[in-house]
């Protein structure tokens, strides 16, 4: 059986077909969709049904879309996976790489998911960058009030709460007086009475600063809105596509109508793809890669994984984390004992990793009573080392 092997770049396509025993000539594409569809004829001449291709930035997505329409086994594999051998690095001979492995099946494809997944993932991810540049504007905004010698940034909780809004908006409106500003603020009895809210709206506001403030939350308003459209759009097509897979994964304590979409759109809903549980942490990065030699362990750091998902899970770990009653407080608690809190939370988000699975996988909705907070044996032994203590500081009272 042949097999092709494509090296993909911003302009150019290099293919490279194998039969096992010979190459044929390298071929190049152009990256239009003609070139594509070309890549495509010359590849059903060729008899070649079996196409492999790197990951490469974005541009492996038209590729991939033409030629999964006109009917070929397609294969993505991330770049990390096929390094070519030292003194052997070029164009051609990568794609002559790339057809080898595949004919000799020495290569693991990555997950690309459907196309109504594709959609929700590129509204989820467009979201997830949008949230991004908020934050950064509103870091912008705080950044010129400090410039005009306005610290309120370091009294408020929230820099993008109702109080910094407030006092941005009535100083673009041209309001200077600090005691007026400062009844804006939702500020704490202490602050207010000490006169130190006051001194933190004095400042020295000049027009360059104000116009800043005004150019900067004019474009933070368009960010909302924008936000507030993403939502609704990503919330339709779960509602649409997804709604049983979104209301079980709510089940889960510190998943919200967000967090449930991004896991649909990450994972693509369907656990068929990862065997078990592991295989899903191990993908969205929150457990140890293999990295032993000799016997001996050179890491036990998690790898970077699914930059989507991850952040996600572990934001889901950490409102889990502060549900009262809940097996990821209280494991939380615990691990945050002997290790870093940090580290606590990576741990509580693999743990959530695998509820995931196991729900989208039965389609069942998340049993706390599964997860015992309190095991009789182990509730057991801390009473008896209680009593225990309680015994020798008696015996120390003089």
């Amino acid at each position: 059986m042949k097999t092709a092997g494509l090296d993909v770049h911003k302009d150019s396509i290099f293919c490279a077909v194998f039969n096992g025993k010979h190459y044929s000539d390298v071929e190049v594409f152009e990256t239009f969709s003609t070139g594509i569809r070309q890549l495509g004829a010359y590849l059903k001449a060729a008899g070649v049904l079996r196409v492999a291709m790197e990951s490469t930035s974005i541009y492996w997505i038209p590729v991939w879309n033409i030629l999964s329409e006109m009917g070929f086994d397609l294969m993505l594999v991330n770049p990390f996976l096929i390094k070519q051998l030292p003194g052997r690095k070029s164009d051609v001979k990568d794609a002559q790489w790339i057809a080898q492995l595949l004919h000799k099946d020495m290569l693991r494809g990555s997950f690309v998911p459907g196309e109504r997944i594709q959609e929700l993932r590129s509204y989820t991810r467009s979201y997830s960058k949008l949230q991004q540049r908020i934050v950064r504007m509103l870091t912008k905004m705080d950044n010129i009030l400090v410039q005009a010698g306005i610290r309120l940034g370091s009294l408020v909780t929230d820099i993008g709460g109702k109080s910094m809004l407030s006092v941005i908006d009535a100083l673009i409106a041209g309001e200077r007086d600090a005691v007026r500003l400062s009844k804006l603020v939702y500020a704490s009895k202490k602050n207010k009475e000490n006169g130190k809210l006051a001194a933190a709206l004095t400042g020295c506001m000049k027009e360059h600063h104000r116009f800043n403030l005004q150019m900067a939350k004019v474009e933070y308003d368009l960010l909302i809105k924008q936000s507030a459209e993403y939502i609704e759009k990503i919330e339709a097509i779960c509602l649409r596509d997804f709604p049983r897979q979104s209301a079980l994964l709510k089940t889960i304590p510190g998943v919200s109508r967000i967090s449930s979409a991004v896991i649909i759109a990450e994972t693509g809903a369907d656990m068929k793809v990862f065997e078990n549980s592991g295989k899903l942490s191990g993908w969205v990065g929150l457990r140890p890669k293999n990295d032993e030699s000799a016997g001996k362990y050179k890491s036990t750091a998690i790898t970077k994984g699914n930059r989507y998902l991850k952040p996600i899970l572990v934001q889901v770990a950490w409102a889990a984390s502060r549900c009262k009653g809940s097996y990821f407080k209280d494991k939380f608690n615990r691990l945050s004992i002997r290790k870093s809190s940090k580290k606590a939370l990576i741990a509580i988000a693999r743990k959530i990793s695998v509820v995931v699975w196991n729900i989208l996988k039965d389609l069942t909705p998340y049993n706390p009573a599964l997860q015992v907070i309190y095991e009789p044996a182990k509730l057991d032994a801390r009473i008896r080392y209680h009593q225990k203590e309680m015994e020798r500081i008696a015996k120390l009272k003089p």
